[in-house]
């Protein structure tokens, strides 16, 4: 793959002179964990509980979300309106009883390649993601000692706007003392690609899940892998590439 031209193609339009690689940003589900097949179980489960019309695909499509904004397009598309606080707060609490019957997701094969070169390049790795989980530092520092830092992690938490606004990678720019062309995002979710876009980031989909390949391509992508994996393969040729690559 020429990688230097799509780099190339990205810098002109962005308007950057080079990309001076510093940081890498990572979604959280679907790309450090396969655990996106257990989140679209728990939200059909937990919707149609409720009545609500929510199949995997949409979980699939609308990753990324805030839990409010998650529920509220579903309650749009079938209702017109928003969600109520109690049905938002009901959905979601049956969402997360739902989610915790499964066994903790295995880390996505290929991740901890991906993230061992990255030390090795010396990049801050970051985690940006649409989740509220608490739990969620410890189980990052247990599963990758090291790696992630909890000052400098985006949750649901964090954000008013979750993905696909900017606001979440505009975000861990700002707690990184970044700027977007120190900066590549690694997304798997459409959501999450357009929120990187927006925030002038390169960006990486790696589609891990059951998407054509074009919805993330559509969605604004500059590189797309098919595994975690496949990229910690190309990692030195691409590495070398986004570092060398100058207009």
């Amino acid at each position: 793959m020429k990688y230097s031209k799509i780099i190339k193609d990205f810098l002109e339009k962005k308007k950057y002179s080079q990309i001076n690689l510093k940081a890498a940003l990572f979604d959280m589900d679907g790309v450090l964990y396969d655990s996106m097949k257990n989140h679209a179980v728990a939200w059909c489960n937990s919707t149609k509980a409720f009545g609500v019309n929510f199949n995997k695909e949409d979980a699939y499509l609308h990753e990324g979300r805030t839990r409010i904004s998650t529920i509220n397009w579903a309650y749009q598309r079938q209702y017109d309106r928003d969600a109520t606080e109690e049905e938002i707060e009901n959905i979601y609490e049956l969402k997360e009883s739902e989610y915790n019957k499964f066994p903790d997701a295995s880390p996505m094969i290929g991740t901890s390649k991906v993230l061992e070169k990255i030390k090795e390049n010396d990049l801050t790795a970051i985690v940006v993601t649409g989740s509220s989980q608490e739990s969620l530092l410890d189980r990052l520092e247990n599963d990758f000692p090291n790696t992630f830092q909890g000052e400098s992690m985006v949750t649901a938490f964090d954000v008013k706007h979750g993905k696909p606004h900017p606001e979440p990678y505009l975000m861990a720019l700002k707690k990184g003392e970044f700027k977007p062309q120190e900066a590549i995002v690694i997304e798997n979710a459409p959501l999450g690609v357009e929120s990187a876009v927006a925030a002038g980031i390169f960006t990486i989909a790696v589609n891990t899940g059951p998407l054509d390949d074009q919805i993330l391509l559509d969605a604004g992508a500059n590189l797309l892998f098919h595994s975690m994996e496949s990229l910690a393969n190309e990692w030195e040729k691409l590495y070398n590439a986004l570092n060398e690559t100058k207009i």
